[in-house]
Parts: structure tokens; sequence; C-alpha cells
């Protein structure tokens, strides 16, 4: 059992955690590659090519071993994270070495060549299909695992139960993210300044367009009550997996509610990748840029989204050299996508500050009792400042001097990895914890057919024609 510490809080040792992991790359800047033992994963046709040390000057070192020292790496942080909060220490880290060992397992299988690859990387990988579900599709084998060990062995889900704190490992997640997003901004400032302005245009409709029809559709025609429409509309809305966690957080839903919306939110970006790369490369090789926001706008999570925008950016362009003889420079497609998706990311703390506002305000105010400033910040998920704090710092040395952009990449190269793997962790355990009968009588049939209605039904046409708005007429320049 826990026994939490006076002042402490999960929430808050995720900043900690996420700072610690995130300050450490910082040793990089003197020379010292603090985190080049940690597991690269790539995608795979041979076992031996799975993983990889991130450090070239580690070529002695197998990937076997890097995966292995990854591993004990995450075990030591969240053990003793796991002592700050009172917890049995020797019963938690049992618990989570068989939580690390499956997750990470899952993750990578789910980078098999023929489960991950997409279609620009197949020539180079020698393969001739794919399921194109990107190195994402780790995340779903651990959730299936996940779900197999909660529902089918019993015994083995109560031994792991200390360490089944999927909240707790994808807050820290994000913390991380924060420096990484950081990082990617400051390489779009190199963008031409006009794709800039019209990408911080365009997802302004994913939240004031997006949001509020999701969650009244969600509300009015599918009765789900707030704690499940608000993670929802985040979910589906804006940024995914992110965005969902923080949004449950700032309205305080259980912790079930906000990372099975995640769980969907990863199904069905594997099917949109399926889908609109190509459609985009067919109908809208003549509006290259419509079709790198697009991407952005629609597919939900990152690695899927920028999996969309390379697909498109490769498809567009032998299209038009091919009709037109248009010999388009690579990548800015796939840059516009990123740009947007971006963006998106960069609000995902500020939109989860209106939502305890608008919570502590309106939603959860009783008759006659005055909002105190105070009640706003214990709804507040704490984690988002840890996420704004590395972001900025992250933006602010990448930007001062085009020397330090290349140091701040290396910064961030390890902490992804570790960010990867707390995602793996989180969908793992998320899926142990989750029953299929009381899923099913929260409604989770229900919270998928709402996913489809709004994503197929308007999401991507209103993300296509805010595209169009915004980007029109903007080409990339010519080889």
């Amino acid at each position: 059992m826990t026994e939490r510490r006076p002042g402490i809080s999960e929430d808050w040792l995720a900043v900690w955690i996420g700072l610690l992991v995130v300050g450490l790359a910082f040793v990089t800047l003197s020379g010292l590659e603090v985190y080049g033992w940690v597991a690269k994963i790539g995608v795979w046709t041979r076992p031996d090519q799975a993983a990889a040390p991130l450090s070239p000057g580690l070529a002695g070192l197998s990937g076997a071993a890097s995966v292995v020292l990854t591993g004990l790496f995450v075990l030591a942080i969240f053990t003793g994270g796991a002592w700050v909060l009172g917890t049995e220490v020797k019963r938690f880290a049992a618990a989570l070495a068989v939580v690390i060992g499956v997750s990470m397992t899952c993750w990578v299988v789910g980078h098999y060549a023929y489960l991950a690859a997409t279609p620009d990387k197949l020539k180079s990988l020698n393969i001739g299909w794919s399921l194109n579900l990107t190195g994402e599709a780790g995340y779903i084998l651990a959730l299936l695992a996940g779900l197999a060990v909660g529902n089918g062995f019993p015994r083995l889900a109560e031994r792991l139960r200390p360490a089944l704190r999927p909240e707790w490992y994808i807050k820290t997640a994000i913390v991380i993210l924060g420096a990484g997003v950081g990082v990617k901004s400051a390489e779009r400032l190199a963008l031409a300044a006009d794709v800039l302005v019209r990408g911080l245009c365009a997802i302004i409709e994913a939240y004031l367009i997006y949001w509020p029809v999701v969650y009244f559709i969600a509300r009015r025609y599918f009765r789900f009550s707030r704690e499940w429409a608000a993670p929802l509309a985040s979910g589906i809305s804006i940024c995914g997996v992110s965005a969902a966690i923080a949004t449950g957080a700032a309205i305080r839903a259980r912790p079930v509610v906000p990372v099975m919306v995640s769980s969907l939110v990863v199904i069905f970006a594997v099917v949109e990748l399926l889908i609109l790369p190509f459609a985009a490369g067919h109908l809208l090789w003549g509006e290259p840029m419509v079709a790198g926001a697009w991407m952005g706008l629609a597919v939900k999570t990152d690695g899927a989204a920028l999996a969309a925008g390379a697909v498109a950016d490769a498809l567009i362009r032998a299209q038009a050299l091919g009709a037109a003889g248009l010999g388009y420079e690579p990548d800015w497609v796939a840059n516009t996508t990123a740009t947007v998706k971006i963006f998106i990311d960069v609000f995902i703390g500020v939109w989860a500050f209106v939502l305890a506002v608008v919570w502590a305000a309106w939603i959860d105010r009783r008759p006659g009792q005055r909002v105190r400033a105070v009640e706003v910040w214990r709804r507040f998920p704490k984690f988002v400042l840890g996420y704004a704090l590395t972001f900025a710092v992250l933006l602010l040395l990448a930007t001062r001097s085009p020397g330090l952009m290349q140091a701040a990449r290396k910064i961030t190269a390890g902490p992804d990895v570790l960010r990867s793997m707390c995602f793996a962790l989180t969908f793992f355990t998320i899926g142990v914890v989750s029953n299929f009968r009381k899923l099913w009588q929260e409604g989770i049939g229900r919270l998928a057919a709402v996913y489809v209605l709004c994503l197929f039904g308007f999401i991507i046409w209103v993300g296509l024609l805010v595209s169009w708005i915004f980007f029109k007429g903007v080409r990339p320049p010519l080889m």
C-alpha cells in the first residue's frame, strides 16, 4: 500500500523526475554524452538490428546490453520516486521490473519492419510490404499485453499492482516531451515566416472548433458524463495522448479515463496513417503545403502525424514531377506537418489552464461558493509546469545561436528515448488495470463510436478546409 508523505504527490514527483532526466542531459554540453548508453530502437528486419547505443562512440556496447541498461535506469528513477512517496520499495521494484521487461519487449517488437515501416522506408529496408504502423505499434502491443494480463491472469496482475501507476509514467513522459518540443519549435523558426504564421492561425481551429463540437456530441447524443466528454474532446481534437492526460488532470477525472482515451487515439492514428497520406498524394499534389498542414491537423499523435507528413511529402513530389515536371525540394511538406503539430503541442498547457479555470468556476462550483485562486491551483496539472519549463529552456538554448542548435538536439536525444519508454510503461499498465466488463459498462464501445463519428464525420474535413484557407497557393521551392 502507498503511504504518501505530506506535501508529496505523483503529479509533483513527475515534474521532478522529468526535470532530473532532462537536467542530466545538459552534461552533454561539457562533451560527455551522459546518455550515450541508452538504447535507441530502430525499425528492424533482424533482431540484432533492433537496438543500438545512442552514442556511436559506444559501438562496443551491444544493443541487448543497452536495452538492459536503459531498463535499469528507468527502474532506478521510479523506484527512487516510490521511496519518496513512502511506498514499500521492494514490492514496487519487483513489480516494476516485470512491467519494464514486458513494456520494453513490446516496444522493440513494435519496431519490426513488417509492422512499423512506412511506405517511404520500404525500399531502404528491402521489404515489399508493411502494415505501416510506425514504431507506435509498440504502444498498441503493450496495451494488448496489459489487457491480456489484466483479464486473463488475475494473480499476476495483483502481484504487479504496486507498479501499476500509468498516470505517473505518462506525466513524467510529458515533462520530458517539453524539451523535444522546444528544440523542434526552434527548428521550425527557420522556415519561411508566412508558413509559421499560417500554421499558428490554422491550429486555433483545433481548440475553438473541434473541441466544443466533440464535447457537445459526446454529451448530447452519447450521454457521456463531463468526466469522459472533456478528455475525449481533447484527445480527438487536439493532440491525443498529451492533451487527454492534461485535460483529465485539470478536471480531476479518474486515471482510467484519459489513458483509455489515449489508447483509442493511438489506434485511430494508425488508421489515419494508412489512409490520409495517400489521399493527399492523389488529390492535393497541386497544393502540397495544404496537404502538409492537413496531416498535422488531422492525425492526432506526433509519431503518426510526422510519418504521415513524410509519406505525403514523398508521394506529392513524385506526382508533381511526373504530372507537371515540378521538382519540389524535399521535406517542405513534412516540415509543414511538423510546424502545425508543434504549435498544437505548445498550447496544451494553455488549454489545461483554461479548463482548470472553467471547471473550478462553473462546472464544480457549488451555488453561492466563491471561486478562489487556490482552487484553480489545486486542480491545475502541475506536470504541465514541468512541460512548459523544459520547453522554454530548450527553445531559448536552441535559438541563441546556430551553433547551439546541434547541442540542443544532443541534449534531447537521450531523454526522448526515455520518454518513449515511459509511454510504453503507460500503455502496458493501463491495460493491466482495465477490466473489459467494467470498461464496457463505462461505455468504451460508445467512446469508440464518438471517435469514429467525429473524426471521419467532420474533423478530417474541417482540417482540410482550414488547411486550404491558410495554405492555398503556398508552394515549396523548386530544386
